[in-house]
């Protein structure tokens, strides 16, 4: 395949070079899976997005450097800002994108762009030693939801000065995890997520997590609307919205590469 446009985002930001930043891939239709990952192996970004139009839509993908995943909430906020810049989509117009986890929607919302995602509900779990071991935390409430892990720290400050292993998180047989904690001033609560199992040792801000994280603060703070932020190095703002069995997770995004695969 050649000349087939890629761009770079920053997502959940309103300035470059902070956020997640992911790769938004335009195609004219399928693409081999082998050549995805490889696109996104190279990109070497948390996500990397492949979209094409379908039906009343779009078909929608997205690849860490490592492997595919079932849902992206940024690299999806990255993926409706570019159809919209670039006039594949009309301003204004709804984004409905095919997935792996059913039907998302994307639209914008004031100044922001909201995705539709649907809610994760943690249940409660025996804390994982390992895990605990790995972070050196000290975690006041233990959740799963599919298979990862959620803990509950003591405060923002304990979330912010965790330093992770690594090496010893990568051996165990999980698939991500994260901290979080209720926030300070402006935020109800922030989080840090951990996913070196799938290539990625920390996410600068993950949407996905968010379909989970709102609906747990939602209940402990009795709201339904939150602001949060994610406390990695590029650190983001999330606006989320509680809407039932769905979430809504709205934030900004910034392209700021644009160029095309000639290989």
């Amino acid at each position: 395949m050649r000349d087939i446009p890629i761009y770079q985002v920053d997502a959940f930001t309103d300035r470059p070079f902070a956020g997640n930043p992911a790769a938004v891939c335009l195609l004219n239709g399928p693409a081999d899976e082998r050549w995805m990952q490889q696109v996104a192996q190279e990109m070497n970004l948390s996500e990397t997005a492949f979209v094409y139009a379908k039906d009343d839509g779009f078909s929608l993908r997205w690849f860490t450097p490592a492997t595919e995943v079932d849902l992206c909430g940024h690299a999806t906020l990255a993926t409706a800002h570019i159809l919209w810049q670039t006039n594949v989509m009309p301003a204004g117009a709804t984004a409905r994108f095919y997935t792996r986890s059913g039907l998302l929607t994307a639209e914008p919302r004031g100044d922001l762009i909201e995705l539709n995602f649907p809610a994760l509900r943690a249940e409660t779990a025996p804390i994982p030693t390992a895990i605990v071991d790995a972070l050196d935390v000290e975690p006041i409430y233990c959740g799963k939801f599919g298979a990862r892990y959620l803990l509950e720290l003591k405060s923002e400050d304990a979330v912010r000065r965790v330093q992770p292993n690594f090496a010893a998180l990568k051996a165990l047989p999980e698939r991500g995890v994260v901290i979080t904690s209720r926030g300070v001033g402006e935020f109800d609560f922030v989080s840090r997520y951990f996913a070196p199992w799938v290539g990625v040792d920390e996410d600068p801000v993950t949407g996905s997590v968010h379909c989970c994280l709102g609906p747990f603060w939602g209940q402990r703070l009795g709201k339904t609307e939150l602001t949060a932020y994610q406390a990695s190095a590029r650190g983001g703002v999330i606006h989320v919205r509680l809407l039932g069995e769905r979430v809504g997770l709205a934030g900004r995004a910034v392209m700021v590469m644009a160029g095309k695969l000639i290989g």
